[in-house]
């Protein structure tokens, strides 16, 4: 009889991993197929054990950590927000992330989150939208143009069936950009010279913004009767993009209230100013929509359980397609007990030059 130990490895997927993933599957697919993942988890509400991401905040940005468990997978995802980072050629937001068996602690997963982060963000933001947006939303105006805009584009064309964008940036090479990116995507695309024009005649108003200020990127009057506002630059303290009375425009939902009550633009009202938690729209515990003229706000502020459905996601389209690669994150030793004695193993003697 083999009495010999199996050790586990842990799945690495990079960047190229990552890419090559998305090539082979295709993007409208993974965001779909991350999208269903969310709402069978916000489904599953209860299930999990939940808190606020831990953060860390300089002058300049915010490191995070966020950790969140069910029964049976455990999953954290570090994730950085810098909006000066571009100046030096760098990401505004760039993330990693581990998933691991909650009966053992094994890592199952190590895996870039940079790309998957702005395949779940907009596939967030479509899934809300597709029950708190009025039916037949064929407009969306598009304000911020940077790294999560096309991704928001294309989610809400195949999940929502907007046709239209109307596009405002101050940063006129980055709408640019989105405009080349956007090509032969089969929508129809106007580039504004404001928010104000953008926001006209439009059933959605998506808002991703990087700057770290309390911006007022939309006011009351910017609002029409029947608008959804998808709020997604508003991502932690003294970070807004609403003004405080868009807010009292129509309901508000959020993903966690307690993250969100800190982190996204309802951190400037009161805090019994009420908010309903999407997870009970899904549920068919509280209302969302419940009128064509009525203006609905979804204060997205991102949270750990969506993160939880992409890592998941990521995992198993991965090991189904053979990509990524096997890695020794724990040690493997006969006798776990002795973790001392692997350093009495021989080893290669590296020489430092003087």
């Amino acid at each position: 009889m083999d009495t010999r130990t199996t050790f586990p490895t842990t799945l690495y997927v990079g960047v190229e991993d990552m890419v090559r993933l998305v090539q082979r599957v295709g993007l409208s697919a993974c965001i779909a197929g991350v999208a269903q993942r969310i709402e069978a988890a916000f489904l599953r509400w209860n299930e999990f054990d939940k808190s606020a991401r831990l953060a860390c905040h300089s002058a300049d940005g915010v490191i995070e950590l966020m950790p969140i468990a069910d029964a049976e997978r455990f999953t954290f995802k570090y994730v950085n927000g810098h909006p000066k980072n571009t100046r030096h050629g760098l990401p505004t937001v760039m993330a990693f992330g581990v998933l691991a068996d909650v009966t053992t602690g094994v890592p199952r997963l190590l895996s870039e989150l940079t790309l998957t982060t702005a395949i779940r963000t907009a596939a967030m933001s479509a899934t809300a939208a597709r029950h708190l947006a009025r039916p037949g939303s064929r407009v969306m105006a598009l304000i911020g143009n940077g790294a999560q805009s096309e991704f928001q584009a294309i989610a809400f064309r195949d999940l929502v069936g907007i046709r239209e964008l109307r596009l405002f940036d101050t940063d006129p090479a980055a709408t640019t950009k989105l405009v080349a990116n956007l090509a032969g995507q089969g929508l129809s695309v106007t580039v504004c010279t404001s928010i104000h024009e953008a926001v006209r005649g439009a059933d959605i108003v998506t808002t991703v913004t990087a700057d770290k200020t309390n911006a007022t990127i939309l006011t009351p009057e910017m609002v029409a009767p029947g608008m959804h506002l998808n709020a997604v630059g508003g991502d932690c303290p003294g970070k807004t993009e609403l003004h405080a009375d868009v807010l009292r425009c129509g309901p508000v939902f959020v993903e966690y209230a307690p993250q969100s009550r800190i982190e996204g633009d309802v951190q400037q009202m009161p805090a019994d100013f009420p908010v309903t938690e999407f997870w009970q729209v899904l549920a068919g515990q509280a209302p969302g929509r419940t009128s064509a003229g009525q203006v609905t706000v979804f204060d997205s502020v991102g949270f750990a359980l969506e993160d939880y459905a992409a890592l998941c996601f990521v995992h198993d389209t991965a090991r189904a397609l053979g990509i990524g690669e096997e890695i020794d994150l724990v040690p493997q030793s006969a006798d776990p007990k002795n973790l001392f004695g692997m350093l009495q193993a021989p080893a290669e003697v590296v020489r430092i030059a003087a």
